[in-house]
C-alpha cells in the first residue's frame, strides 16, 4: 500500500517478490483464523494471504491502496471479495473479527490515522494481527543508496523516502492510544533471500522507485550499480542477494 501514484507492477511482484507472501505464513499462525470469522487483509496485495486465510474457512475482505495489485488478486482468486481502499479511511465500523496485515505498515506515513482506522473496523473483541518494517529495516540498503546519492552530487530528499519503520517501543505506544490492549509485540532480525542474479536491482525496483523520482533512467542505473557493487561483500553471499530485514509483529485487541 503506498500513498503515491500507483507504481506497483503486479506481474513483477507475483515473479519476483513471492517470499512477501511465503513469510506471511509464520503471522497467519498468529491470527490463528477461525471457521466463519469474518477478516480483512489490509493490503492484500496479489491475494495469496487471503486465499491462504480462506482456506481455513474464514470469510476474507482484502484492501490494497494499489489497482494494479488488487486486479491481479480478483484474476487470481475471484471467488474473494478484494477491493482497492485507503487503511487511513476504512469505510468498515464494528465489521471485522480481525484485522490482519503483512508487510504493509511500513507504506503508512500516518500511523495513527490507520490504526484508527483498524480499531474502527473491528466488532469488540477483535484482534489486528500485523508484520511490517521496523527500526533499521533495510538500513544497509538505504544509507548506501543515499551515500550515492552524495557521491553523484544529488541531493537525497528526506520526504522520498517512502517508509515509516518505527521501534516497538513507539509503535505499541501508538496502539495504546488508538484504543487497542498490546497483548504481542515483537523485532526480530530476518535477512531475505532476494530472487536472481539481479536481486538486489530487482528488490530496488519493486519497492524503492519512490527515492528516485525525477532522476533519469540513467543516473538511476549508475547509482544501482553501484549500490550492488558497494553491498556484494556484505549482502550477497554464495550466489543469492540477501535484504537485510527487520520486523515488527503486533497483536493488539479492542476491549
Amino acid at each position: 500500500m503506498k500513498s503515491t501514484k500507483d507504481s506497483w507492477n503486479a506481474d513483477l511482484y507475483d515473479a519476483k517478490h513471492s517470499f512477501v507472501s511465503n513469510y506471511g505464513n509464520d503471522i497467519i499462525e498468529l491470527l490463528t483464523p477461525k471457521e466463519d470469522e469474518k477478516i480483512l487483509d489490509l493490503g492484500c496485495g496479489t491475494g495469496d494471504l487471503a486465499n491462504r486465510i480462506s482456506v481455513e474457512g474464514a470469510n476474507v475482505v482484502g484492501v490494497d491502496q494499489s489497482k494494479n495489485m488488487v486486479g491481479q488478486a480478483l484474476s487470481k482468486y475471484p471467488e474473494i471479495q478484494f477491493t482497492v481502499g485507503d487503511a487511513t479511511s476504512l469505510d468498515y465500523k464494528d465489521e471485522f473479527d480481525a484485522v490482519f496485515s503483512n508487510a504493509t505498515l511500513h507504506w503508512i506515513k500516518q500511523p495513527e490515522k490507520a490504526l484508527g482506522s483498524i480499531y474502527k473496523s473491528l466488532k469488540t473483541n477483535g484482534r489486528f494481527v500485523a508484520e511490517f518494517g521496523g527500526k533499521s529495516n533495510v538500513q544497509m540498503i538505504t544509507d548506501e543508496i543515499i551515500l550515492q546519492f552524495t557521491e553523484a552530487g544529488l541531493e537525497f530528499k528526506p520526504e522520498n523516502f517512502p517508509w515509516y519503520f518505527p521501534s516497538i517501543g513507539e509503535y505499541a505506544t501508538l496502539m495504546e492510544k488508538a484504543g487497542f490492549r498490546v497483548t504481542f509485540a515483537q523485532h526480530f532480525d530476518r535477512l531475505t533471500p532476494l530472487d536472481g542474479e539481479n536481486g538486489m536491482k530487482n528488490w530496488i525496483e519493486m519497492f524503492g522507485s519512490q527515492i528516485f523520482e525525477g532522476l533519469t533512467k540513467e543516473l538511476i542505473d549508475s547509482i544501482v550499480s553501484r549500490v550492488e557493487t558497494n553491498l556484494k561483500n556484505t549482502l550477497y553471499k554464495d550466489g543469492i542477494w540477501l535484504a537485510d530485514y527487520k520486523r515488527i509483529r503486533v497483536i493488539g485487541l479492542k476491549e
